[in-house]
């Protein structure tokens, strides 16, 4: 079965069946060998546009030319 075929079917879930769902799905990929699982209590740096205040000018610019362009 395919992502394509499944995605109805776990649409049409309720909402405690989501979680049960994204729950097992999280179990599934915690026991696989190819991936590295987070670590509790552990904290993670994300890179976010937060407090970088050239990125609005520069995602501003870029929407501007975008639009140019069309």
């Amino acid at each position: 079965m395919t992502l394509v075929e499944l995605l109805p079917s776990a649409r049409r879930l309720s909402l405690t069946e989501k979680l049960k769902l994204i729950r097992i799905l999280a179990e599934d990929l915690e026991m696989a060998e190819d991936i590295s699982p987070l670590e509790p209590f552990k904290t993670y740096d994300l890179p976010t546009p937060y407090d970088c205040f050239g990125a609005g000018s520069i995602l501003m610019g870029a929407f501007k030319q975008s639009h140019k362009n069309q």
